[in-house]
């Protein structure tokens, strides 16, 4: 699930809310497995960390496929690193005593700036396969899990901001475009 070189991409501009269409419909499966795949992981990963984020999906650099890479803590504060092509999301029961789920600030790299809290699952897991087509699974907590639902969203078309009320959603994209009245890209 790593990536030798992973941060060794070209780093893409990362698409922000309402700019481009595939950012708001469900991506595209991977079918083909082969250079150019890696080298749009490897883009990817590169993205992410120009852009100080924890994590990307594909169509956030404007790619229909559904791709997401990971580099985040979980609830013990261990990094979580790796990706998943073709990923299918599951929400696991609690393990003793972690709660379902929990409510903390949450952000995103296509609404660069503000944050809102959000309830999401507190463990979180996907399987998909990696660039062989081998079977893959991430299973996290905390940061981590929450992460993995947003990429999820991401490759099925939804923003996090989608999941607020109206007023708050549009309050929300307001102080992200500022006195410009556009996002920035």
């Amino acid at each position: 699930m790593r990536l030798p070189g992973r941060y060794d991409g070209v780093a893409r501009p990362i698409v922000t809310y309402g700019t481009n269409p595939v950012l708001h419909r469900p991506c595209a499966p991977v079918t083909e497995f082969d250079e150019n795949l890696r080298r749009l992981l490897l883009d990817m990963f590169a993205s992410m960390a120009a852009a100080d984020g924890v994590g990307l999906a594909a169509n956030q650099i404007g790619v229909d496929a559904r791709i997401f890479v990971i580099d985040c803590p979980d609830a013990d504060d261990e990094d979580v690193v790796g990706y998943a092509i073709n990923p299918i999301l599951t929400l696991p029961a609690p393990v003793g005593d972690e709660p379902a789920e929990e409510i903390t600030d949450e952000g995103c790299l296509s609404v660069p700036g503000p944050y809102a809290e959000l309830p999401r699952a507190f463990r979180a897991r996907v399987d998909g396969v990696d660039l062989t087509g081998r079977p893959v699974t991430i299973e996290t907590t905390g940061m981590a899990a929450r992460c993995l639902q947003h990429e999820m969203d991401h490759l099925d078309g939804t923003v996090y901001v989608d999941l607020l009320p109206e007023a708050q959603r549009e309050e929300l994209l307001a102080d992200a475009a500022g006195p410009s009245g556009e996002l920035p890209a």
